[in-house]
């Protein structure tokens, strides 16, 4: 699990903006560089941009694929992996196949994911939100087999956002139930330093979030009022 002493270094700084301009991506890149961040994630035209940018700070570009539900034709799925790759991308953050879910078309899934995590270090979006207890656990056992690296709650679109904070942070124990070992990625309408904290005493180990800049702000006003 993730110490809050550590929060920079546990945030995955996000940009996926579908309308996003270049100068918001190079903004995104420079509060990263600023405060420290884990990554950079971002969609994948923008990924060579942002490793260009980002190169010899040891910050990783992250390359989300296929949201909202991951429902492109694996050889497209595979195909967009190769490109993050080829472009720069030091992970990637895909998004498992939401309909083959939800229909328990599991084997499908593992052939899928097995493939892609075999490109680069692969974080698995589950969309947590979509899912029943039982695919949640599931989806996770999966995510393990394949060879992912991390179980990732939710992205873009994700019902998840709009749950109650107390929910979220349930799938998460799911979630560590499913996939012991691997690490767990909270996301989805994570706002505040508040946030963060319950996401860590839930399990996770990093933290999606495109309000990255305020929450470490928001701690380090903790941190000063604390020494007073």
């Amino acid at each position: 699990m993730a110490k809050i002493e550590n929060l920079a270094k546990i945030i995955d700084h996000t940009n996926i903006k579908i309308d996003a301009k270049k100068e918001e991506i190079l903004k995104t890149c420079e509060e990263a560089k600023k405060y420290g961040f884990r990554g950079v994630c971002v969609r994948l035209k923008w990924v060579k941009l942002v490793a260009k940018n980002l190169k010899g700070t040891g910050i990783k570009t992250i390359a989300l694929i296929d949201p909202p539900i991951g429902d492109s034709p694996h050889k497209k799925r595979v195909a967009m992996c190769k490109k993050a790759k080829k472009d720069g991308a030091d992970e990637l953050d895909v998004v498992m196949n939401i309909v083959d879910a939800k229909h328990g078309r599991w084997e499908k899934i593992l052939k899928d994911l097995k493939k892609i995590c075999q490109i680069l270090p692969t974080k698995v979006i589950i969309g947590s939100g979509y899912l029943t207890d039982d695919e949640i656990v599931q989806a996770s056992k999966i995510c393990k087999e394949a060879g992912a690296i991390c179980v990732k709650t939710a992205t873009e679109k994700d019902p998840l956002e709009h749950r109650e904070l107390k929910e979220k942070f349930y799938h998460l124990t799911l979630m560590k139930k499913g996939a012991p070992g691997l690490l767990i990625k909270a996301s989805g309408n994570i706002k505040t330093l508040k946030d963060v904290k319950k996401a860590i005493k839930a399990g996770a180990d990093i933290v999606g979030t495109s309000s990255g800049v305020e929450i470490v702000e928001e701690f380090i006003r903790a941190q000063k009022l604390k020494k007073k």
